[in-house]
């Protein structure tokens, strides 16, 4: 309706109004009657610019074009604060003649005028008004827009590749069209057109063509995310995800704990066979996951964040929060891991600096030492295991019957070598 009656007001305007008048039209839906008002401000002598006022103004303004600076209406304030404007009859009316008409009126207020009413619009001016009401239209439909996808930010949402502009990939995601940035795609992912999507609502911005809506893949969020719709642990509340730390594309960690007893967080999230843990993966387009578990103890914490190494000691110091973490000298580079990928999202995850030393473990074979003693079980030729045995007892084992070291040694080939086939 207040579209509506913006219209008629403009098209009244546009063919039997004057210029600098504020038209008002009130249209009754049940009879189909218009009528047409000429809306006027109230002003009394104090809101009103003197004549050397206004001719101060005209000098300054004549100065301004002179040095080529943009020249912008001064408007004075009075001891009230209210600003002084210029009188202008089409748009203005002093409070004595107001009062005439309304005396109950005061200064501030509108007073409407009712002007003849008029059905017999040219062509300008019905087209005038269809723009009107066009224009009013699409400015609903976008508050509308904006509004539901304002409640929907951090949602992951499925969409369409719509079109692919300067590395930009704009996405379908139903009512309006979301912009997926280079920088929030996963590195290496080629998109296509018509190709489906699951992205993440990352914001919501308000602009004059209607809401920007910026979607993600890359964001930690969505992660969080896609495994609370294939977790109902997660979904209900019974697992939540603590951290996360992400390298979209690459690898991540997310540390999970449990809220309630006798639920396995890791589990929950991994899945019967790794079905869960498979479909964000598959959706991510073979991104790693690492999912830890959650401690309340920081050395903990840092020693599982460092999976899949094993950590054998960590060192805290809380005031620089830098923790020394030791680990066995041959899971070094594991727990560094690729260009110092493993640690730095470790680092990520708990929010802490890590540094990582390698350690040898006691018993360990070096390089260039003899073992006296062999520790682990031996496989014999029929494949089971036999006990121990030290070496001072294989020195002095003597050799099966009918086998002697230079023997044993010889070719099995009868003639002592392989002959040389041609084919």
């Amino acid at each position: 309706m207040e579209t509506i009656e913006v219209a008629i007001a403009a098209a009244y305007k546009k063919d039997y109004g004057h210029k600098g008048q504020n038209i008002r039209a009130s249209f009754d839906l049940d009879t189909g009657e218009v009528k047409i008002f000429q809306v006027k401000l109230v002003l009394d002598e104090s809101m009103v610019k003197t004549e050397s006022e206004i001719e101060a103004e005209r000098l300054a303004a004549e100065a301004a074009r002179e040095q080529g600076e943009e020249v912008r209406e001064a408007r004075e304030e009075d001891e009230t604060g209210e600003k002084k404007v210029r009188f202008n009859e089409e748009k203005h009316i002093m409070l004595d003649e107001a009062r005439k008409a309304d005396k109950k009126i005061k200064a501030g207020e509108e007073l409407l005028i009712e002007l003849e009413s008029r059905t017999d619009f040219g062509r300008i001016a019905a087209q005038t008004a269809k723009q009107v009401i066009i224009q009013r239209i699409r400015e609903a439909e976008r508050e509308t827009i904006f509004d539901e996808f304002k409640g929907r930010q951090g949602e992951v949402v499925s969409g369409i590749v719509q079109r692919i502009e300067r590395g930009a990939v704009f996405v379908d995601i139903g009512k309006t069209t979301g912009v997926l940035f280079p920088e929030e795609q996963i590195q290496g992912e080629s998109y296509r057109l018509g190709q489906r999507l699951r992205v993440l609502i990352l914001e919501v911005q308000k602009e004059v063509r209607g809401p920007n809506i910026i979607l993600s893949r890359a964001s930690a969020k969505m992660l969080a995310k896609l495994f609370e719709l294939e977790v109902p642990e997660i979904a209900s509340g019974a697992v939540a995800i603590k951290a996360i730390a992400r390298e979209a594309g690459a690898r991540s960690k997310i540390a999970v704990a449990a809220n309630e007893s006798g639920v396995d967080p890791i589990g929950s999230c991994v899945g019967q066979k790794g079905t869960r843990v498979q479909a964000v993966i598959n959706e991510l387009g073979g991104e790693k996951i690492d999912i830890i578990e959650w401690s309340e103890d920081t050395a903990k914490f840092i020693a599982y964040a460092l999976a899949p190494a094993k950590v054998l000691d960590v060192k805290t110091n809380n005031e620089q929060k830098v923790a020394q973490v030791t680990v066995p000298e041959d899971q070094l580079s594991l727990a560094i891991g690729k260009r110092g990928q493993n640690v730095r999202l470790a680092a990520k995850l708990t929010e802490w600096k890590i540094d990582v030393k390698g350690a040898a473990i006691e018993g360990e074979v070096k390089e260039g030492e003899k073992s006296e003693e062999v520790t682990g079980p031996l496989r014999s030729r029929e494949g089971e295991a036999s006990e121990p045995v030290s070496a001072e007892e294989t020195k002095a084992a003597p050799p099966e019957e009918g086998i002697t070291e230079t023997e044993e040694a010889k070719p099995k080939s009868p003639r002592g070598r392989k002959k040389k086939v041609e084919l």
